[in-house]
């Protein structure tokens, strides 16, 4: 049974004398169970999920994402507004705060962040921010955004990690030449503003944060967040040591867990397994070059991509993979992105016509691919061993490569994989993010794929300056149209977040967006 101090009781009562809650426990470190480990924190330069899920916990930005996902709140700024003619935006910084270091966060800071988010070639994410022409910071903390177009989006994408708020003169002092070097030398001792500071680093092994003795933010007690002294990420790439450990009481809680032991967990006592809502999305990117390392492709062909779809009977991989939790995508967006236009489940099972798109492609008895599958991932290799045996029924033979997450993402990058099992998750309250990743070939040629389409590319254009909501409703019906068509996808299905919990860590969130928040985390004692 919980027992509970003065302290803590007498935290519960207001001066009226009216109970609203059992103060939540101070201290202690969370160890938490990682399927793979961060690449590279630097906010600007990356787009992995490994990277992006930690980011928010060490730096800090402007604006925050609500917990639903659908919009902003304060973070950095606690005031916004956005001229009438959409061109101007004007915000208003947080009194006294400060970065992990004790160092005042200045306007000066705030400019340069965005001002190197927003420069040409500057990371992927750049074009989120595209539309910043100048920034402007006074004295009282009012910092002015000046835009070279109106952008519909210029809100949601100052909540977004590639826009958190750096100290230029710490960054700039970093060792290198070049910012990427910089970036480089200063992420491996980041200062920033969020509620944790990066204390070690064991690559492959273990993270270890500590709590921002600066941290801006208060609790329900009125005291500064985080209520946790630490956080310990432990990289457990297998997912039934993830599980055993966690059962063990080793971990306090445990990242993708596979669906399959969902209904397990949830009936294990002292764990709590939760199902948080989201935007995430499994699917199979394939690489449609013409040849790849020299060697022709029948990905190329988009018929051949047609025919792979109508052989994923993707009602059966819900139901073995995800145990009935997921459900099919509509479109290359989830059904939680706004803007999602997708009407029903896109290419329902059908072997026949998969066999005659075969052989209208020329390959009617099938050929020989590969993929790349994350080792250890229950579901990735339940997802890669069902559509073995699906795709074999159209003469098509996959052979499944295991390789861990940095040798996946080395060949995604360069372009040289064949087909790799994916997911995504929004990192914002709008379609563009996901549209420039996925369907934009300047961002990164589609996923990597090689994939291009100019109608897509001139349609994603103009709904970035797009003010009209309706009007850019049909631009990016279009967008998902044409690659929902021709695109270099396998679609298979949405799903929840799955995440176990020891019964004593409380308050962890996983919003919709993805986003892993410990500020507010607490372990009972």
């Amino acid at each position: 049974m919980k027992t509970f101090s003065l302290a803590a009781l007498t935290a519960a009562f207001l001066i009226n004398g009216s109970v609203l809650a059992y103060a939540q426990d101070r201290g202690g470190v969370m160890t938490y169970g990682r399927y793979a480990d961060s690449l590279f924190l630097d906010p600007v330069l990356n787009d992995a999920n490994v990277d992006i899920w930690i980011l928010s916990n060490i730096y800090d930005t402007l604006l925050l994402p609500t917990d639903d996902g659908q919009g902003v709140k304060a973070g950095l700024a606690t005031e916004w507004n956005v001229s009438e003619d959409g061109l101007t935006v004007t915000l208003k910084l947080r009194d006294g705060i400060k970065f992990s270091d004790g160092s005042p966060i200045t306007g000066a800071d705030v400019a340069w962040s965005l001002k190197r988010a927003a420069k040409p070639d500057n990371g992927i994410w750049g074009f989120l921010v595209s539309a910043i022409q100048d920034i402007t910071a006074t004295d009282d903390g009012t910092i002015t955004i000046t835009l070279n177009r109106a952008d519909p989006s210029i809100i949601p994408a100052l909540s977004v990690f590639n826009t958190a708020i750096l100290p230029q003169k710490l960054f700039e002092a970093a060792a290198g030449a070049t910012d990427a070097e910089k970036a480089q030398a200063f992420s491996e001792h980041p200062v920033g503003s969020g509620p944790f500071v990066l204390e070690s680093w064991e690559r492959g092994a273990k993270m270890k944060l500590v709590k921002n003795q600066y941290y801006w933010d208060v609790g329900a007690d009125g005291k500064p967040l985080p209520y946790l002294d630490g956080v310990t990420f432990e990289v457990i790439p297998d997912d039934a040591t993830r599980i055993l450990r966690l059962q063990s009481g080793e971990l306090d809680g445990a990242e993708f867990i596979p669906y399959a032991r969902v209904a397990e967990l949830q009936a294990t006592p002292g764990i709590n397994m939760e199902l948080f809502p989201s935007t995430k999305i499994e699917y199979i990117t394939l690489n449609v070059r013409p040849q790849i390392e020299g060697v022709d492709n029948p990905l190329s062909n988009s018929k051949v991509r047609q025919a792979l779809n109508y052989a994923t009977n993707k009602d059966a991989i819900i139901q073995i993979v995800t145990m009935g939790v997921g459900k099919p995508m509509k479109s290359f967006m989830s059904s939680a992105t706004p803007m999602n236009s997708g009407a029903g489940p896109l290419y329902p099972y059908d072997l026949e016509k998969a066999k005659a798109l075969m052989a209208e492609a020329g390959f009617p008895d099938g050929f020989s691919t590969n993929m790349l599958v994350l080792a250890g991932n229950q579901d990735e290799t339940g997802i890669a061993t069902a559509l073995q045996q699906m795709w074999a029924a159209i003469g098509v033979k996959l052979e499944l490569k295991q390789v861990d997450n940095a040798a996946r993402t080395e060949q995604y990058r360069a372009g040289t994989f064949t087909m790799r099992a994916g997911a995504w998750t929004d990192d914002i309250a709008d379609p563009s993010e996901i549209t420039s990743y996925f369907a934009y070939s300047p961002t990164i040629e589609s996923q990597h794929s090689g994939w291009k389409s100019e109608e897509a590319d001139k349609l994603f254009e103009a709904s970035q300056s797009e003010r009209d909501v309706a009007k850019r409703m049909e631009q990016y019906a279009k967008i998902q149209e044409i690659h929902n068509a021709d695109g270099p996808m396998v679609f298979l299905y949405e799903s929840p977040y799955p995440v176990a919990l020891s019964e004593k860590a409380k308050g962890f969130l996983q919003i919709p967006l993805g986003n892993n928040i410990f500020r507010s985390a607490y372990l009972e004692k």
